[in-house]
């Protein structure tokens, strides 16, 4: 053993793998250095027993396992001999050779097998048992295998972790060293792309210096990429030079050169809208460009023979005793006869009342139906307003994997859906890229029906669909204002309204379901949040704390933030006791029993109910942990009856959710709701995030801090100010 960069530098041979998970590459595995043998874990993909392996990291002590050593690096040393050769066929790494397999190769062919195996893999097939194609699959595998493995050492003196490895292997293939070396920046484009910062700290470990092109056009491509992770699909040209300069040290003439050497290479795409030069990244702006170009085509051909909707509507009033009102008639007869249509509103103006209408409408005409939402919650949600099934849209479109293990979407241009109308609720949480997989999905002709409340906020991830589409006034839009006289016994809803409005909510209420409790510091705010959630509401309203009470903050930092919060309600709700296994993360501590949400989407989680089974929790998914399984890596979690299994790497995407953001409580409702107003983060502090706090609240609404944050929300109208282009690319008539 010695000391290396303050790390421990061991090697030894692999003697056994005791877990390995195939989605990140983590793994425990045993190695007998001669001096003793230990356990050691970390991403270190590619191990098998009987490699060699160097490995550099550090001793730690685990509570339950004991000693171990933590890999930072784990180098498998290439086979040399004869024999090392047999134990590295042997051990299975080269699909299709075994124990058995492996000692023919080598009583046949001896010294020569890395020979054959490299240059005439053709001559297996010389053994019997051995075909021609398998003989040169087993010559393909071994020749792959062995390159990643050089480029695993070669890669790894640069600091490169194996799993970064291998993502470069992926990326680049066998001439991924000498690209790097030329380049580390071009690890930062494409798929599985590498932060700007890591391939800074790539690059200062090389030999010889980049060219500063290769840097300056891959911090542009930063920039880029980091407005359009928070939300923007485009940014304006003349915005991208100053903080371009900030973060490279360039003058303005060298980001000018970049950016031209960037639009000639097809990295970014600059277009110009209403006389302002905008930049694009390539697949954002064929996204926007192709949801407006298929919304131009089910425009242009609307579904033929439409029915005689009026009087099915004065029947439908009459033997379900019914009243639509003007504008409520007015979109089921949109949706019937044109085909598309926007259907938007606020709460208690009878969006769901209108969406059944138009499903029995489409029932009446016999036309194949899919109902979907963005997230399962708002796609449960739908079920039960409508009494149809509905689904998420990714399962809508039969999402699978290709072969670098990426989501791509079973249900496209080439193999549309099988219905005659669609329904999509939620709109405002659609982004383009979901967006334009669900349009190149829709059959020739299919009616298309989107519902949403264009004044919560927009999609999490890049785009503005629902607003942009209501505001380029192309498509039919049907605006529901009027509140029902059922709703505005609701003080949640009339205030809703006076949010959106921009007017004062009356705060004084003594009874009904919209409170104001005033507090002035946070701390007490976090006492009275406290309180209500585990005390007050359950014994005044039987209200369960996990499944029927919400705690909704603007932001995740601070006293009232999420972060704290959950710490707090967590130590009261399920505290820690023997007969609870638990997870501690090191910055998070889950238990059995916790309420948790899944924080972005993940394929391929696969998940059993009692009926069904499938893969994918996705983005707010709400669960709870039902069993954590230190010994077998296992961590069950219901979602809602779907039954998930994570290993303890896959807990990076959970997060504890007593108390969640606004922004992902979106498509979700709960029987109560709490919400923390106080010392808001001015970024944070405008209309449309608390009318759509609000908006979650079914029977129940709390505010607790103070009525000048509340005023000061409602008085900022300017929402997050997000750049995008369907609307342009709508009007345009190129």
């Amino acid at each position: 053993m010695e000391e290396f960069e303050t790390k421990t530098k061991l090697t030894g041979t692999v003697t056994d793998i005791t877990f390995y998970n195939d989605t990140n590459g983590y793994t425990v595995f045993c190695v007998d250095t001669g001096d003793e043998e230990l356990t050691v874990v970390g991403n270190t993909a590619d191990v098998r027993i009987g490699d060699r392996v160097e490995i550099v990291g550090e001793y730690t002590y685990h509570s339950i396992y004991g000693r171990q050593f933590k890999a930072e690096t784990c180098n498998a040393t290439l086979p040399e001999t004869v024999d090392d050769l047999y134990h590295y066929l042997a051990s299975g790494i080269v699909k299709g050779i075994r124990e058995s397999t492996a000692m023919k190769i080598i009583d046949k062919f001896g010294e020569k097998t890395f020979d054959i195996l490299q240059y005439e893999p053709e001559r297996l097939a010389e053994i019997k048992g051995i075909s021609l194609e398998k003989a040169k699959k087993i010559g393909k595998e071994y020749n792959r295998q062995c390159s990643t493995r050089a480029l695993i050492i070669n890669l790894s003196k640069y600091g490169l972790k194996t799993n970064e490895c291998l993502m470069a292997f992926d990326k680049l293939g066998n001439g991924a060293v000498e690209l790097i070396e030329e380049n580390p920046y071009i690890l930062c484009e494409g798929e599985n792309r590498f932060s700007f910062e890591r391939a800074e700290q790539i690059a200062n470990m090389l030999p010889n210096k980049p060219k500063s092109q290769y840097r300056v056009e891959a911090g542009i491509l930063y920039v880029i990429s980091y407005n359009f992770r928070n939300g923007h699909t485009c940014i304006p040209l003349e915005k991208l030079f100053s903080p371009s300069c900030d973060l490279l040290d360039e003058t303005k003439e060298n980001i000018e050169i970049a950016i031209d050497n960037l639009q000639t290479n097809r990295k970014i795409i600059i277009t110009k809208i209403n006389d302002r030069d905008f930049v694009f990244l390539p697949e954002a702006y064929h996204a926007e460009k192709g949801i407006a170009n298929r919304i131009k085509v089910l425009l242009k051909f609307p579904p033929e023979n439409p029915i005689d909707v009026e009087s099915h509507i004065d029947y439908l009033e009459k033997t379900c005793d019914i009243k639509y009102a003007e504008k409520q008639k007015e979109a089921i007869v949109t949706a019937v006869n044109r085909g598309v249509l926007v259907l938007t509103g606020g709460p208690g103006t009878g969006k769901t009342t209108t969406l059944n209408g138009i499903i029995t409408m489409f029932e009446k005409d016999k036309l194949d139906i899919a109902l979907c939402a963005p997230t399962g919650r708002a796609a449960q949600r739908m079920t039960e307003a409508t009494g149809r099934k509905a689904t998420t849209i990714h399962r809508l479109l039969e999402v699978e994997w290709d072969s670098s293990d990426k989501p791509v979407f079973k249900r496209n241009l080439r193999n549309p859906l099988d219905c005659q109308a669609v329904i999509v609720d939620e709109m405002s949480m659609v982004d383009i890229f979901l967006f334009e997989s669900l349009m190149k999905a829709l059959p020739f002709g299919c009616r298309l029906i989107m519902v949403g409340d264009s004044d919560q906020l927009p999609s999490v991830n890049a785009g503005n669909v629902l607003k942009d589409l209501i505001d380029c006034k192309m498509l039919p839009v049907v605006q529901l204002k009027e509140i029902f006289r059922q709703s505005l016994e609701s003080n949640i809803v009339k205030n809703a309204h006076l949010i959106v409005n921009g007017e004062k909510i009356a705060t004084d209420y003594k009874d009904g379901d919209f409170y104001m409790l005033q507090r002035n510091f946070p701390l007490d705010a976090v006492r009275t949040v406290k309180d209500l959630y585990t005390r007050r509401l359950k014994d005044a309203y039987n209200f369960d704390p996990l499944t029927q009470i919400q705690v909704l903050c603007p932001s995740k930092k601070g006293d009232t933030g999420t972060m704290n919060l959950n710490k707090i309600l967590q130590d009261e709700i399920n505290p820690a006791s023997p007969e609870k296994s638990e997870y501690n993360t090191g910055f998070r501590v889950f238990r059995t029993g916790d309420k948790v949400m899944q924080t972005k989407n993940n394929y391929n989680i696969h998940w059993e109910s009692y009926d069904e089974e499938g893969d994918g929790i996705f983005n707010g998914d709400i669960g709870f942990i039902e069993s954590i399984d230190l010994r077998r890596d296992a961590i069950v979690i219901d979602f809602s009856g779907r039954r998930a299994t994570y290993t303890k790497e896959q807990l990076t995407e959970i997060e504890l959710a007593y108390a969640v953001t606004v922004h992902k409580s979106q498509g979700s409702e709960f029987d109560a709701v709490i919400i923390p107003v106080i010392s808001v983060n001015s970024r944070l502090c405008y209309r449309n995030l608390l009318y759509t706090a609000v908006t979650r609240a079914k029977k129940l609404l709390i505010l607790v801090g103070t009525t000048g944050c509340v005023y000061n929300m409602i008085d900022n109208c300017k929402t997050q100010l997000r750049y995008s282009a369907l609307r342009h690319f709508m009007l345009d008539n190129d």
